[in-house]
């Protein structure tokens, strides 16, 4: 390419774009374009997102291939204005490189900066006439667009397996190795990363791990934590005195030990524990992405959201679950329900209904059932029980088949790999334009 300075810019929102789209396609623009800053320059822009941390921002600096980033509390005055909060200065060429939020946000920036505009595309291509190239996760998306605008989209792939292929567990700091893996069932907990879905969630799932654990004790469990939040918080939900919901699943509570501390426990455990008082240890992962790890396990227990996408992405067995034993806990939903849920002081009163409308209306919920338009992984809502659960999981454990299965389903119903390198030759292409 040419040696003329151009910028590019990356919009996306949540953590889990965040991890899994901004990450793979930040180091595939710096493989092919260079390491030379004063060649191409990384900036990431932030948008609102419901399921947002407030870490978001230092994740995405933490890329080394990345240059500068803004958070979400800043963009609508980026939006609307032209201008960052540190006033940042752009070059006069440049593209947009979409991944997460509002398509149209690609669309008012890139005319107000004059920069070339790319859009990854799950699902749907929009603005097809004001955006300049799609990068599409499957054919069909390109199949329902009007064909005057296909020269502007090309099949990349999905994102979600690049997850996969950049992802290891140091032997060394005392992880879960391969062969313990195979020693034992591994089960994984993703309770979420934000309170209105943890209160609920982490008393349930461990709930339902000493309902297992006490049919199965070789079983082993772990909780890869989300980077957006810390051990101390995550504990704090398996905490009686703090978490009111510990006491709904008939959990008696769960305390946080270091591995310094973990005296009384097998040699093995070398990462941070939550140990119950039925003598459950389950083991805390902080590294991330962990995606090796999870590709160990042989079914996980999870809430809605990205991390059903990624579990997909790795064809792990999952079952998916979303208690609603108080219909106010869940403010966490996507656009417009999310912000009214969040409101101050009527917010309690938005989730109440939207969360009751939602039951009503319930369709898929799981990312890798709504690629399949079938349920593939059980999705169980309502006011769930661990037993009930437990006996689930002791069933698909008892039948090893039942998830070979669904492991062939989920394989089956994504896209292509390799859509970050793709992507990274689209933008190329623009910028030699």
């Amino acid at each position: 390419m040419t040696n003329q300075p151009s910028d590019i810019l990356i919009l996306s929102n949540g953590p889990g774009e965040v991890t899994t789209w901004v990450r793979p396609v930040v180091r595939a623009l710096r493989q092919k374009l260079g390491d030379d800053r004063s060649v191409v320059r990384i900036s990431v822009v932030l948008s609102p997102c419901p399921n947002a941390s407030g870490k978001e921002a230092a994740i995405a600096l933490s890329y080394p291939e990345v240059d500068r980033v803004q958070g979400a509390e800043h963009f609508w005055q980026f939006l609307l204005w032209g201008k960052t909060f540190e006033n940042w200065d752009w070059r006069s060429r440049g593209v947009i490189v979409f991944l997460g939020g509002d398509q149209i946000f690609p669309v008012a920036i890139g005319k107000r900066l004059g920069y070339k505009t790319v859009v990854y595309a799950e699902w749907e291509a929009r603005w097809h006439n004001l955006i300049d190239r799609f990068a599409v996760m499957k054919p069909e998306v390109a199949a329902r667009i009007n064909q005057k605008y296909a020269h502007k989209l090309t099949v990349v792939g999905d994102l979600m397996l690049e997850t996969n292929s950049h992802s290891s567990l140091a032997k060394d700091k005392g992880q879960m190795t391969n062969d313990k893996a195979q020693k034992t069932d591994l089960i994984g907990i993703l309770p979420g990363s934000k309170a209105a879905k943890l209160a609920q969630g982490v008393p349930l799932t461990l709930a339902i791990a000493e309902y297992v654990h006490a049919k199965r004790p070789h079983t082993r469990f772990v909780i890869p934590v989300a980077p957006t939040l810390d051990l101390q918080t995550l504990a704090s939900f398996a905490d009686p005195q703090k978490n009111p919901f510990v006491e709904t699943f008939d959990f008696t509570g769960a305390s946080l030990i270091f591995p310094q501390e973990n005296t009384a426990l097998p040699s093995t455990y070398k990462l941070p524990t939550l140990k119950t008082e039925t003598n459950l240890v389950v083991e805390l992962l902080e590294e991330t992405p962990a995606y090796h790890l999870l590709s160990q396990c042989c079914i996980c227990l999870t809430t809605v959201g990205a991390n059903t996408a990624e579990l997909g992405s790795l064809a792990v067995p999952m079952i998916v679950l979303l208690p609603t034993q108080q219909l106010d806990a869940m403010r966490s939903w996507d656009g417009l329900p999310g912000l009214l849920a969040n409101l101050p002081g009527v917010g309690s009163t938005f989730a109440k209904l939207i969360n009751w409308f939602f039951l009503k209306r319930k369709g898929l919920l799981a990312w890798p059932n709504i690629w399949a338009q079938s349920e593939i992984v059980p999705e169980l809502v309502g006011k769930l029980q661990p037993q009930e659960i437990g006996e689930m999981v002791l069933d698909f454990l008892a039948h090893p088949e039942k998830l070979d299965d669904m492991r062939a389903k989920l394989r089956s119903i994504r896209g292509e790999s390799g859509a970050a390198s793709k992507i990274a030759q689209i933008v190329y292409e623009e910028i030699e334009k």
